[in-house]
């Protein structure tokens, strides 16, 4: 089974509250807000984004590459470990 399979409930939960935040951005543009208030809210969703996708990569690696915690080669498991931190 797919990571993305595995935790799909909760990364379909990250996505709609993306997609929440990207229409409150769009109804802010619309209505005119102050440009603070909409960067504001434009940062919230890059920080989302940024988070979204560095759980996808951390989970891709330990799935796909090397799960650090399981590996048997040491040198690989610290190469992903160190991956991972990145």
């Amino acid at each position: 089974m797919s990571h993305t399979t595995r935790d799909k409930a909760k990364l379909l939960a990250r996505v709609r509250r993306l997609k929440g935040q990207l229409e409150a951005v769009e109804r802010m543009l619309e209505a005119e807000a102050p440009c603070g208030e909409v960067l504001n809210l434009v940062a919230s969703v890059r920080g989302a984004v940024t988070g979204l996708t560095a759980e996808m990569i951390e989970d891709h690696i330990r799935e796909h590459v090397s799960d650090p915690a399981r590996d048997d080669d040491p040198a690989r498991a610290q190469g992903a470990a160190e991956l991972i931190g990145v």
